[in-house]
């Protein structure tokens, strides 16, 4: 009799956070000659978020992982180009460019993935995600503006599939405040640093 074969891995992945039907191709924005360019350094991603585990909690500040349930890459390396799509949706920017590259540009947009995680202490379960994000004058390397953004999705269901889900939803929603805070700040760019 041969042994019964191990269950297989699945794994899952953070899609881009602009809907298909929203994608439009179109020319440059007016005044894009003269916006400043955005430079996003990879995503850092804070202690115990930096593997491709997909995380849950059942008791507070303890961290759990699914046994069978993995992202394709840890979620931080996910997120630099669905941040970028984001982004250059807004047509505030001459130019989005994910680093390392040999791009140079006026400003540099560093983020924290504080935390994702699959949160089974409430009913219905849900993720949450945070992330910090700190725009720097690339020239000058001042702090023009830091923000922390946050957002919790009820899960679709009580397993990692249903965390999936939420969890892109989760970083739709965080990645639109993003690109709508950028824009806004890129406006002003003589302003001083701003926070939430």
């Amino acid at each position: 009799m041969a042994p019964a074969s191990a269950p297989a891995t699945i794994f899952y992945a953070l899609n881009n956070p602009v809907p298909e039907h929203a994608r439009t191709v179109t020319g440059p924005t007016p005044g894009a000659s003269t916006a400043p360019t955005l430079l996003i350094n990879p995503p850092h991603a804070a202690a115990g978020f930096d593997s491709p585990r997909i995380i849950y909690l059942r008791e507070a500040h303890k961290l759990d992982y699914f046994a069978l349930s993995q992202w394709v890459e840890p979620p931080a390396r996910m997120l630099g180009p669905l941040l970028v799509t984001a982004i250059e949706k807004t047509g505030a920017f001459r130019a989005v460019v994910l680093m390392p590259g040999a791009a140079s540009g006026e400003l540099r947009l560093d983020t924290d993935l504080v935390r994702l995680q699959h949160d089974f202490q409430t009913r219905p379960s849900q993720v949450r995600l945070t992330l910090r994000a700190t725009l720097v004058d690339d020239q000058t390397r001042r702090v023009l503006a830091w923000h922390e953004f946050e957002a919790a999705e009820p899960a679709d269901s009580e397993d990692a599939y249903g965390g999936v889900l939420a969890a892109n939803r989760a970083v739709q929603k965080v990645a639109g405040q993003l690109a709508g805070f950028l824009a806004a700040t890129a406006s002003v760019p003589s302003a001083g640093p701003s926070t939430p």
